[in-house]
């Protein structure tokens, strides 16, 4: 593996609905990476709820916190060396504007998913939409709480693109920071 000094560090927020394909395009661009000799991390939002952000809520408020924690994680990251892959729904664009100035906006790429609720229904393997259509789950983004669509993302993937031409398309949009 190539030294991780040597890989230009940046950040990418996978952003997008539930169900959009945000850990899975992560996941599959993190293999392409590595196979490349680049060092990576991701930082998928499923995960850290589970454990350093298992005290938050879904409110607007511990989203907001949520997200702060991940991108001084990345930070840190960042500080090392890594090219840093992170996959969350980040719903708000004042959110996602704080981690880029946590990042620093040299350093941050925003790619959003952009996948229709029908879609994200039809690919909810754990049942969030209908439990939150039942009242069940409050905040969740798409049915009783808001998604703020970014205006300017580095890519916009829609949800009719292979996952083999997603992970090429970012790919090759991003080889000229490696």
């Amino acid at each position: 593996m190539e030294d991780k000094n040597t890989t230009r560090k940046f950040f990418l927020l996978f952003t997008g609905l539930s169900g959009a394909g945000k850990s899975t395009v992560a996941n599959a661009l993190k293999r392409k990476l590595t196979a490349n000799n680049k060092a990576t991390y991701l930082l998928d939002g499923d995960v850290l709820r589970k454990g350093i952000n298992k005290d938050l809520s879904f409110s607007p408020e511990d989203r907001k916190e949520n997200l702060r924690r991940m991108a001084e994680i990345a930070s840190l990251f960042l500080d090392t060396g890594y090219i840093v892959l992170s996959a969350f729904i980040a719903p708000y664009k004042e959110s996602r504007s704080m981690i880029q100035d946590i990042i620093g906006k040299e350093n941050y790429l925003e790619i959003f998913m952009n996948t229709s609720i029908e879609t994200c229904i039809k690919r909810d393997v754990k049942g969030l939409y209908e439990k939150a259509r039942k009242g069940e789950i409050l905040n969740m983004t798409g049915i009783n709480a808001p998604y703020e669509t970014p205006e300017h993302p580095f890519l916009e993937i829609k949800e009719d693109s292979s996952l083999e031409e997603t992970v090429n398309l970012i790919f090759n949009s991003i080889k000229n920071k490696l």
